[in-house]
């Protein structure tokens, strides 16, 4: 790794811009003659009451786990809530809730035993539990995770980064060259806020048409941005956050028929994928950059959204 690449990858290890630098990516061109259906569609998460288990504090609605999600509405007064959800790989995910209503959280892990959990903040660093249950669950649609909008990848049918790729994609022959179309959209117009990834809070979720509209961002908002768009296309999309080399990281994976998951995909060219991390391809030298991601073995996941 480049004494660059270390410096920077304190600062949420993004290389830092060198306008001008870059060297333009060969398209992906299709070999199909048929524009694809490039309609959005916004699968819309639903708490409609036939499996719901609560208190008086807490309401977890689990009529559509097989679709790869669960929703839970904090009912209390407390400022601080937490919600932790641990599947059958041992993965504990912890989520702050708001209180707003039903909020949606992927269901990442496959079939098993998931172990929720509810905690409101009581002092300091201390919570105390106020709702766990124990769920057995069976998911029958298992990109249903990867397409609905959660937490991290938060977007409708009005959101401006669907409408967005929707134009992006309208010349798009097939789900590869969608892919290429937004990627670069991504890297090209959204540039790395040094002074946010300094400053941002624990527990931060991105709004990506804010993003979007700002036209900067940090790793995870790169990330969440790419996630809405790919999703709203039909094309499953994974938000992973982890490690990239020994710095924490957030980038994407895609799904594509025939081809199946990716991983960190950049770029396309026919016949070879490489590593597909929008916030390093927006702000890095060609040549830095490959020698970073190299085959993906600096790249490891923690989490999955």
């Amino acid at each position: 790794m480049t004494r660059k690449i270390k410096a920077v990858l304190l600062l949420c290890f993004l290389i830092i811009p060198v306008q001008g630098c870059q060297k333009e990516p060969e398209p992906y061109v299709s070999a199909s003659t048929t524009i694809r259906d490039n309609t959005p569609e916004c699968l819309v998460p639903s708490a409609d009451g036939t499996t719901v288990y609560d208190n008086e504090y807490v309401s977890i609605d689990a009529s559509h786990t097989q679709e790869g999600y669960l929703m839970a509405s904090y009912l209390g007064s407390c400022s601080k809530v937490k919600l932790q959800l641990t599947g059958p790989d041992y993965i504990t995910y912890t989520y702050d809730m708001s209180g707003d209503g039903y909020e949606v959280f992927p269901i990442s892990a496959g079939d098993g035993t998931y172990t929720l959990g509810v905690y409101e903040n009581v002092e300091g660093s201390q919570y105390a539990t106020i709702f766990s249950k124990e769920l057995q669950l069976t998911i029958t649609n298992t990109m249903g995770a990867f397409l609905y909008p959660n937490q991290y990848v938060n977007f409708n049918s009005s959101s401006r980064v669907v409408s967005t790729a929707q134009d992006l994609v309208s010349n798009a022959h097939d789900d590869l060259e969608a892919i290429n179309f937004i990627y670069n959209y991504v890297i090209a117009n959204i540039t790395y806020d040094f002074d946010k990834a300094q400053n941002v809070q624990s527990g931060y979720i991105p709004n990506v048409d804010e993003i979007l509209s700002k036209k900067t961002g940090i790793c995870l908002d790169y990330a969440a941005v790419m996630a809405s768009m790919l999703r709203s296309q039909k094309i499953p999309t994974r938000l992973e956050v982890g490690y990239a080399g020994e710095a924490y990281h957030a980038w994407i994976s895609t799904y594509v028929e025939d081809q199946g998951w990716i991983n960190g995909i950049i770029q396309f060219d026919g016949e070879n994928w490489s590593i597909m991390d929008p916030t390093f391809a927006a702000n890095a030298k060609e040549k830095d950059l490959k020698n970073f991601i190299g085959d993906g073995s600096n790249y490891v996941t923690k989490y999955i959204y």
